[in-house]
């Protein structure tokens, strides 16, 4: 039985140090150049120093501006977040992922929230620039059940007319051991997975047009 439980902690530990080793870096970088990760980005300054950043990016073989009126009209009520609509609702949050461009939720300004469930304050567009960046969250989130966080979707042109789109998550997660323990091993690979679908839909919306 000791040997049973040696061997079961020995386990775990090594699957922990791979994870934090190799699979976490991986996916904290999914898709990003060297030059995409160094790069300032739009909402950088309004965390200081966060806990967490991952930066996400992909190539859409099409132009910014079929790419942008996805990234103009996402939220709760709007054109949805174009991932796993089923998992999410789930969870309540009454998404339908669009598959048109809708005209009337292509008008967005600073301050205008977006919505990621219906019963949770929506989180405010801090930075717009219209065609190329859209950076939500807040140092101060209205949210207490909202960490400090900011979430850049930033759109970038590519060579044969395409589009590099890079997402830039930075958070700070709760100053406990748990709450730190919890968001490396559980927040951050649920949120990478549903963060991936989103960029792919967006991708696949994007080219089929």
């Amino acid at each position: 039985m000791r040997s049973k439980l040696l061997l079961a902690v020995a386990a775990m530990v090594l699957a922990c140090l791979i994870y934090a080793l190799a699979v976490r870096p991986w996916f904290l970088r999914w898709g990003a150049t060297d030059a995409e990760l160094q790069m300032h980005l739009p909402g950088d300054d309004l965390l200081a120093h966060p806990g967490a950043t991952a930066t996400r990016a992909l190539t859409i073989q099409s132009p910014p501006d079929r790419v942008w009126p996805w990234l103009a009209q996402m939220g709760q009520g709007r054109g949805g977040l174009y991932s796993y609509a089923w998992l999410e609702n789930l969870f309540g949050c009454q998404l339908i992922n669009a598959d048109r461009i809708h005209p009337e939720w292509q008008q967005v300004k600073v301050g205008d929230g977006i919505r990621l469930h219906p019963s949770m304050t929506p989180i405010p567009i801090a930075i717009l620039e219209p065609g190329r960046a859209m950076v939500l969250g807040s140092a101060t989130p209205p949210d207490p059940r909202i960490p400090p966080v900011t979430w850049a979707f930033i759109v970038q042109p590519a060579p044969n007319n395409a589009t590099r789109l890079v997402i830039r998550w930075r958070s700070t997660p709760p100053p406990t051991f748990l709450g730190a323990l919890m968001n490396k091993y559980m927040l951050e690979p649920i949120h990478f997975l549903m963060e991936r679908r989103m960029m792919l839909g967006i991708r696949d919306r994007a080219e089929a047009r």
